[in-house]
Formats: structure tokens, sequence, C-alpha cells
């Protein structure tokens, strides 16, 4: 099956409302990335009126997520994917549109690969960026992604 932002916007509407509910919703994706955007709205403000920092979290996992999925579906193997860990910081205040991407779908294959190979777990991690509407960075999220080979 071919992802494609509307069905995975639609997989999340189902599957993972929260995700759906504040607005994130997935632009772009290809081969090595992934575009997500969200509006900041009332919905998924903090008290400060800035975006909520989980509410960025969320488009900048799915930004990474989404190429591991399509990574996987590829390979035509069972593979379960976790994020085992994750970091992020800060730069600025999150208002209007911001966009998450993530430029490291090519990070994936060897990951994969090594643990078709071995049968064991292997981790990478991937980095997203979140910018606002004039370039400016506002967040940077890295995730420890584990990928192993189903039994």
């Amino acid at each position: 099956m071919k992802l494609t932002p509307l069905k995975i916007n639609l997989f999340n509407l189902v599957k993972l409302p929260a995700v759906f509910f504040t607005g994130v919703r997935v632009k772009e994706i290809s081969e090595r990335h992934c575009k997500v955007s969200v509006r900041h709205r009332w919905i998924n403000q903090n008290p400060f009126k800035s975006m909520f920092w989980a509410v960025q979290g969320m488009a900048a996992e799915l930004t990474t997520g989404a190429l591991v999925l399509m990574k996987i579906n590829k390979s035509g193997r069972k593979i379960s994917m976790l994020v085992s860990n994750n970091k992020a910081t800060f730069t600025k205040k999150a208002t209007g549109k911001i966009t998450f991407v993530c430029n490291e779908g090519d990070k994936i294959e060897t990951a994969l690969k090594e643990t078709i190979k071995t049968g064991l777990g292997h981790t990478f991690w991937m980095t997203s960026i979140g910018t606002n509407s004039d370039g400016v960075v506002v967040s940077t999220f890295d995730f420890e992604w584990s990928v192993k080979v189903k039994n």
C-alpha cells in the first residue's frame, strides 16, 4: 500500500484522534522527507497563548514515524517500530502555522536491513525541525526509533 498524505490523515482520524483534532496534518511524503503542519488554535494552545509542546511533539514524531512506516511497508516484512527515546529543544514561541520537516528517510533503510539480517532490534535517531511561517525555527525534536523483525 502506498502511503499518501490523505491516507495518513484519515488513519489519524480513526486511530489517533488527538493528532487529528489538534490540527496536525501530513502535507507531503516521499522516500526521503515528510512535511507536517499544524496551526496554533485554541484547542492546541498552552496558558501562554502559544502551541502546547505536546502538539508540536505529535507533529514532529509524525514526520519521522510516517517515513519509518513507509520504509517498513516497502520492505514487505513484518517489523515492529517504537520510539525508544526523544529529546526536544524549543527556541521560539510557536504561534501561527508551524511546519515540521524530516529529511532523513535514508537513515531508515540501513536499520531495516540490519534488523532483517540479524533478527535483532536496531535503533537510529531522526530529527524533525519545526519552523513558523517566517522560516524561523521554533523547535527541534530528535526521536530514537527502534525496529525489530516480528516473530
